[in-house]
């Protein structure tokens, strides 16, 4: 899979000049569409004059702004895509299995360009008991928050996943505010009822925290942390394995962090097991704990 520009853009940081990393942070915030008006209206949005613009062009590989946009242009035809429209660019099976040499790449190339201060810093703020955790996924996502949820809920107090139909969560949005951290799962195509409640979640003070694909969706204008995965296989449907992947490492991270309660509370949860069901002691561990 061809390497989404954000990604370069987001590796590169330290190489631009002040300036030029006020045209990539204007970007990222609104990427791709900051990058598909005009020169000028990218520059009045980032701050800076036309001439930086184009040096930030030039400086990511590109002879001019037009080849810019016409790679945007195709990332977001990218992010558009339905499975049926995916389906009909698959080219036919020779020798191997691609699918899964794509997933073993997908999750390589999903931790080679993870932000680690990003990954770091989440884990840090989903460590924080102080803080209420709300998870919440999508038609595809939603099984990844409702697992993160079903471990973080053992290693300690104060998480929630938010399930069920849309008119429901206005009931637990209504409570959320500075002391809570909205994790968010969402890959394209990007349901607008996840980027509504982040971003209502966001104005009431909560830190919203994102797991995402390479193209990212929207919620990653309003979040503190952005996590991209990769999602691309030779199919129709989009992958979860490296969301799966970064899923895994967060409950890791966590149990980590908060060790010494996190044993503690596995042990009240068996001794509770044993004593609700006596024919389960001496059998239970592990993440079904």
């Amino acid at each position: 899979m061809e390497r989404p520009l954000l990604e370069d853009i987001r590796d590169r940081l330290d190489e631009f000049t002040s300036t030029e990393k006020r045209a990539a942070h204007a970007l990222m915030a609104n990427y791709p569409v900051q990058g598909l008006g005009t020169v000028a209206q990218f520059a009045e949005a980032a701050g800076v004059s036309s001439p930086t613009i184009l040096r930030f062009v030039g400086r990511l590989g590109f002879p001019g702004f037009s080849e810019f946009q016409k790679k945007l242009r195709n990332e977001l035809e990218s992010q558009l895509n339905s499975p049926l429209a995916r389906s009909t660019t698959l080219g036919e099976q020779t020798s191997g299995d691609p699918h899964v040499s794509q997933l073993l790449e997908n999750v390589r190339e999903t931790f080679e360009h993870l932000p680690k201060g990003e990954l770091d810093g989440l884990i840090r703020l989903l460590s924080d008991e102080k803080k209420t955790v709300h998870l919440i996924g999508g038609r595809f996502t939603d099984g990844l928050a409702r697992y993160t949820a079903a471990h973080l809920r053992i290693v300690r107090s104060g998480v929630n996943h938010i399930a069920g139909q849309q008119g429901n969560w206005l009931d637990q949005l209504l409570g959320i505010g500075p002391k809570d951290v909205v994790l968010v799962f969402d890959i394209r195509r990007y349901q607008t009822e996840i980027i509504q409640f982040a971003e209502a979640a966001g104005k009431q003070g909560a830190t919203v925290a994102l797991v995402t694909d390479s193209w990212m969706s929207p919620v990653g204008r309003i979040a503190s942390f952005v996590l991209p995965a990769r999602v691309a296989v030779p199919s129709p449907w989009d992958s979860s394995l490296s969301l799966m992947a970064i899923a895994e490492v967060l409950i890791a991270g966590v149990t980590r962090q908060n060790q010494q309660n996190a044993q503690e509370r596995m042990r009240a949860l068996e001794a509770l097991r044993n004593e609700i069901d006596p024919s389960t002691e001496g059998r239970l561990g592990g993440p079904d704990i």
